[in-house]
């Protein structure tokens, strides 16, 4: 059991929802990241998301594009974020999963990447382009080393693929709540907690929702249908328009507690 896995076994003892923040690494810098995860561990967040920049990130909106460039013109890099991590888990046990594109992974080598991952302190992957059919090599080596993966479930996933999904899943599920990119949309929730229902039907696996979720009233809702939500493209945003200012992270903060505090 990682820290993930026992986070959840945690709040399903207390009767509560995760709340699941992403962000991406390096934007603005990875000393501001690593700040930043600090600080969301004491303003209520469960489980840090670390996206990794990448120069075609087909799964995100205009939001998250920008703060993989703004990233990646820093020349950040995979090896660089685990380096982030590590100086992270000197202070900190809050679970943190690595959101990436499989081409990083891949360059790195999956093995690598998982071996690199244990020494950091990383509990878990996210590969939203990498199907779970395609993924047996990348399990194996992440379920030795006891680090999660967590594939995604989307409105147009068939019904007989929710199944293999779930069963190849660690961690947690992850429902997409609308068919497109990420970034803040509106009337979300009635097809969305359909879609949610539906996997939890077919697993006891927690089953967590992002895409498009960007206000406490949201987080409130959908935080009543699945065990846990994850906000990213309005905190990316939070985190742009208070780039060069000092209280950054100060201002930030007092945003993510007020989502977090609406689970």
């Amino acid at each position: 059991m990682n820290r993930i896995d026992r986070k959840f076994e945690q709040l399903k003892e207390q009767g509560k929802k995760a709340f699941i923040a992403f962000i991406t690494a390096g934007d603005p810098n990875l000393k501001v990241t690593g700040e930043l995860v600090l600080a969301f561990e004491k303003a209520g967040v469960d489980i840090v998301e670390l996206g990794v920049p990448f120069s075609d990130p087909m799964a995100d909106g205009p939001v998250i594009q920008a703060s993989s460039q703004r990233a990646l013109d820093q020349g950040i890099s995979l090896s660089k974020i685990f380096d982030c991590v590590r100086r992270i888990r000197q202070r900190s046990d809050i679970p943190i999963a690595l959101m990436t594109y499989y081409n990083p992974v891949f360059h790195f080598g999956q093995e690598n990447a998982v071996k690199a991952a244990v020494k950091a302190g990383v509990d878990g992957f996210i590969i939203p382009d990498l199907p779970c059919e395609e993924a047996g090599d990348w399990i194996k080596y992440a379920k030795k080393a006891n680090i999660s993966t967590v594939f995604f479930v989307a409105p147009t996933t068939l019904p007989a693929r929710i199944k293999p999904i779930a069963h190849g899943s660690n961690g947690f599920i992850y429902y997409v709540s609308l068919t497109g990119v990420t970034g803040a949309k509106q009337n979300l929730l009635k097809e969305a907690a359909a879609g949610i229902r539906r996997v939890r039907r077919m697993t006891q696996k927690p089953v967590c929702v992002g895409f498009g979720i960007s206000t406490p009233a949201q987080v409130r809702a959908f935080s009543r249908v699945a065990d846990g939500v994850i906000v990213g493209s309005a905190i990316v945003r939070a985190i742009e328009k208070n780039t060069g200012q000092r209280d950054l992270v100060k201002n930030v903060v007092r945003f993510v507690r007020n989502l977090s505090c609406a689970v």
